[in-house]
């Protein structure tokens, strides 16, 4: 599958914008993906994974200034380490006081964030104005999506865009660590 045109990245950010549910590659598996701001796309993407609420999505951005306000709670000598991360694989735990919607924490007093290396990721999140829900593309308990056939296989029509992309070579998912402690959580 070939890189987007401009044409399609719009179209794909118009979806997001209007409240839709789109596919895109990211690093290392498709991923479904919404405007985190609004309750409905949010719960869509949860009933399409048959995933729980409480257990929290990731926000992806394209750049370090679409998640600054996320970061106002990490101690100062945390944030040289998170920035050093980024842009990159590695997702924060950041904690969130409240400040967040529970449709994206569930049931956790931090939420993830990583700002892509991925450079059509960093387009669609910089084209839509701000960080974006991401979650692997995958009914729970099976396999993330690695092509767009096996995404629509999953889901058919029941999204509202599939963005043409290409994988970025990652084959693990990205690391997920503590912000305030630096503990790996999940290994990358």
């Amino acid at each position: 599958m070939t890189a987007p045109g401009p044409q399609q990245l719009d179209r794909a950010v118009s979806v997001l914008r209007a409240g839709g549910v789109i596919a895109c590659a990211t690093e290392g598996v498709w991923g479904l993906a919404c405007d985190p701001g609004n309750e409905a796309a949010v719960r869509r993407i949860l009933a399409l994974k048959g995933r729980e609420a409480d257990k929290g999505l990731i926000l992806v951005a394209g750049g370090l200034a679409q998640v600054e306000s996320c970061l106002r709670h990490v101690p100062a000598d945390r944030l040289a380490e998170i920035h050093d991360s980024w842009p990159g694989p590695v997702t924060w735990i950041v904690p969130h006081h409240g400040e967040l919607p529970v449709w994206i924490t569930g049931a956790h007093p931090g939420v993830a964030i990583r700002v892509s290396d991925h450079l059509q990721l960093r387009a669609l999140c910089l084209g839509f104005g701000g960080a974006i829900v991401s979650t692997s593309a995958n009914p729970q308990g099976m396999a993330p999506a690695r092509s767009a056939q096996t995404v629509r296989r999953y889901f058919g029509d029941r999204i509202d865009y599939l963005l043409p992309g290409a994988l970025g070579g990652r084959r693990k998912p990205s690391e997920i660590r503590d912000a305030l402690s630096g503990r790996i959580l999940r290994p990358g």
